[in-house]
């Protein structure tokens, strides 16, 4: 069975978001500055915040519209406007992506006014949620991931083996060269640990291809924030 993405969409990310606000290669061009869509709120009472859509590898940003993201936010009468960058795999074997969505998207959002701001990411574009909350925590009031690539099977089957995030040990590594490393890493420094208040929720299906990783990632998250749904990308 495979798991319906537009419902996920629909139900899981609109609903988890409205809950927490209230309680392809690198031959791609990496355009500077960072190509995008906007979609304005349609009822404008003086209040808004802005959403960032990152989309999978292989995907498109037009997909958030195409899939019903944009429309299932509208209809929930959420005070946000909402924005689909052009993050293909190109800025991530770049390297760019995190400073891209910093000075073309998130600071030219703050200075406009919109606040808070959240980033949205399926698969790959989860990965370039949670870097870039670990880069700038400050800008970002939450995160939703659905089904995010959270590395290869070679690093989640080391930490699975031993026997919890927090009882891993991730040894001497080089973050520049070993991003999977570093990630895990930081998610057992500061949200395993606590030291970070920005939310996370996580939303995927129990046949998912990386379902060990999204495991991994719920043990450390409150039970609140984590939506499993039958079937698999």
């Amino acid at each position: 069975m495979k798991t319906d993405h537009r419902h996920l969409s629909g139900q899981f990310w609109a609903g988890c978001l409205g809950l927490a606000l209230l309680f392809s290669s690198c031959a791609l061009p990496t355009n500077a500055p960072l190509k995008s869509l906007f979609y304005p709120r349609p009822l404008d009472d003086g209040s808004r915040g802005l959403i960032v859509f990152l989309q999978g590898r292989g995907g498109s940003n037009t997909d958030f519209a195409a899939n019903g993201f944009v429309e299932a936010i509208n209809r929930r009468r959420l005070p946000f406007d909402m924005m689909a960058p052009d993050a293909h795999m190109g800025y991530y074997m770049g390297e760019t992506l995190v400073p891209r969505l910093k000075h073309d998207l998130i600071e030219p959002a703050k200075i406009s006014g919109h606040h808070p701001i959240w980033l949205a990411g399926v698969s790959m574009g989860g990965l370039g949620a949670l870097m870039y909350l670990r880069e700038y925590p400050e800008d970002i009031a939450g995160i939703c991931l659905i089904s995010p690539f959270l590395g290869y099977s070679g690093i989640i089957t080391e930490i699975s083996a031993a026997g919890s995030l927090a009882a891993w040990d991730p040894g001497q590594f080089d973050p520049k060269k070993d991003w999977e490393r570093m990630l895990w890493a930081w998610l057992k420094e500061t949200v395993a640990a606590g030291k970070i208040r920005t939310p996370i929720y996580l939303g995927y299906g129990d046949k998912d291809s990386f379902l060990p990783a999204h495991q991994l990632l719920a043990q450390i998250l409150p039970a609140d924030h984590v939506r499993r749904i039958p079937g698999g990308a």
